[in-house]
Order: structure tokens, then sequence, then C-alpha cells
């Protein structure tokens, strides 16, 4: 289990912009979602453009606490991390300036820097995302690689950074790329990012203890699994939340699990569904109990049929239908 990077292996049609500027035709014929109010402009003030965005509209819902869709097993286990002894404190000493540097300028060394000019359109899918979880955007790199993957690295203190590969871009269409940005922003709104990297970098540390180092380290390694799997399981929620689409999270599941881009169009979320509930029931059995804890012990993440289940469970539920209640349009001057 790597220390750094963190990788959650959550990994479209846009959403609603959050801000609009056109340059308008010959007919001044704007095609736009949302509510939008337009001013117009002497041609002399914008060199030509005869309007000028005056509002933008978004979604948010209002004043979202994590703890409203934390899993419930995640809120157990984060218990149990904090309630070991100078946990907190081990790892600030061990994640210093040096450590800081070093994964920053990796970042900026290696990948693209995602901004208004550049690389607009995932730029604003995390600015939406962000808006309806109620976070402050983080800095989103790019990177090559042909593994799919994003992960979240949050350093206490400094503001915290995303970086998605290219592959799960080209897998992914719009909508389930944003919701891959939304489970990362997930680990963000319940603070997993400080605490895994804290948990992370102990437990390497501890397997350089003579002695009992290594049993310390297995035991910690262990607790830390058990407790970044229910946190997959929250982060998933944070998806759908944004999504507000279960089949637009569940299609991310199982592409992650099976697709490719030659492959996407003919796979089946109900039949992925099928198979989730094929796998629990062939699981409850004690002997089917038994194989799947062993499959799952040793995992960073729940498996993919179970998460899917999850998450079809919870978008049924009443938590989540009170939450969508608190979805509200805002306009924002710009």
């Amino acid at each position: 289990m790597a220390a750094i990077p963190l990788p959650t292996l959550y990994s479209g049609g846009k959403l609603f912009p959050v801000s609009f500027c056109s340059h308008a035709t010959n007919k001044h014929t704007i095609k736009i979602s949302g509510s939008f109010q337009f001013k117009r402009l002497r041609k002399n003030k914008l060199r030509g453009n005869d309007f000028f965005c005056r509002a933008a509209s978004f979604v948010v819902i209002r004043d979202l606490d994590a703890d409203e869709f934390r899993h419930p097993l995640d809120r157990q286990n984060t218990l149990i991390l904090r309630a070991i002894p100078g946990l907190n404190e081990i790892g600030k000493a061990l994640l210093g300036t040096v450590a800081e540097q070093v994964m920053l300028l990796e970042n900026i060394g290696t990948s693209v820097l995602v901004s208004e000019n550049q690389l607009p359109e995932l730029h604003q899918l995390m600015v939406e995302a962000s808006s309806i979880l109620s976070i402050e955007s983080p800095d989103l790199y790019v990177r090559q690689s042909p593994v799919p993957n994003a992960y979240t690295l949050a350093i206490s203190g400094k503001k915290p950074f995303v970086v998605i590969h290219t592959s799960l871009v080209e897998l992914l269409n719009r909508k389930e790329l944003q919701a891959v940005l939304a489970h990362e922003l997930g680990h963000l709104k319940c603070d997993h990012g400080v605490w895994l990297t804290f948990a992370n970098i102990l437990t390497l540390g501890a397997y350089t203890l003579p002695g009992l180092g290594n049993l310390i380290a297995r035991r910690l390694e262990e607790q830390l699994l058990r407790w970044l799997r229910a946190a997959e399981l929250t982060c998933d929620r944070a998806a759908l939340l944004v999504a507000r689409d279960p089949k637009v999270v569940i299609s991310v599941l199982m592409k992650l699990a099976g697709g490719s881009p030659s492959l996407a169009d003919q796979l089946n979320v109900d039949a992925f569904l099928e198979q989730a509930r094929s796998y629990e029931k062939a699981s409850s059995s004690p002997v089917g109990w038994y194989i799947r804890n062993a499959q799952t012990r040793q995992l960073s993440h729940p498996l993919p049929v179970l998460r899917a289940r999850e998450i079809d469970e919870w978008s049924r539920s009443q938590d989540y239908k009170l939450l969508l209640q608190r979805l509200k349009w805002v306009n924002s001057v710009v």
C-alpha cells in the first residue's frame, strides 16, 4: 500500500454552467440552460460583443454538512482512528515541509493544471460539483497514465489537490467524470485526505521500528484499510448528490470493473446491478461470508458490485431524498 499519492480507484453531458458568456451570433440567438440575465452593451466596450453575462445560475445544497451523507461505517471507523493515541501529532511531524514540496513539485512538473484557460470543460465540472457540495474547489491536475485512476491529497493547512489520469477521462463520459470529481471532493468534505495521509505515513514509519514495529504496523494497516473501505462508501454518496442519478455512479463502478472506451456503449447498468444482487446472495452463506471477508480484508476499496448495491440502496433512502429537497438554484452576479 503506497503512502503517497492516495489512489481512490474511483474511479458527459454537462450540468448547468456556473458562469456563461458568449459571443452573440448575427441573429442574436443564444441557447442556454438555467437562469441568466443579459445586458446589451455598446460594441466599443467589448470589441464587438453584443451581450455581457450579468448572472450565472447554479445548484447548491444549502449548509451541507459532511455527517449528513457520511456512511455509518465511515463514522464508526473514524472514531476508532481518532482514538489511536498521538496519531494526528505523529502524522504532522512525519509530513514536513520537504515532503510537501516534493508532492507539490511532482504534480506541477509532471501534470497539467486545470483552470479556466486550461481544459476549461474539466474546470467547469469541478466548479459545479464543488458548489453543490458546498466546498471550495481544490486544484485539479490531469496526468498521463494508462491506468484509470483519480486520487486526492490534502496537507493540513494547505490547498488540497485532485489528480485524474488521462485514461479515466477517455473511459468516462462527462457526467460520469463529474461523479468521479465529486467522489474526490467527498474525501475533502469529510477530511479523509488528511487522515489518510497521516495514517499511511505512520503505518510505513512503524515498519521501521525494532521489535514490535511490524506487529503495530500490521494492526494499523488493517484498521486503516477497514476505515478506507468505509470512507469510499461515503464518497460514492457525494458522487450521487452531484450526479443526482444512481445509474451514473453505478456506471462509473461498472466501467472501472470491466469497461473500455470500445465497450462503453454495450455496458448495461441494470445487468451490473443484478450481478451485484447475485454476489450478495452467493456470499450470504457461512462459507460465502468467510470468502467475502477474505476477498476484501486487504483491499483499500470495497468490491465494485458491493459499492453499486450500496449506492442503489441509498438512492432509495429517505435521507437522500431529503438532501435533494434542499437543492437550490442560486444566481451569482459576475
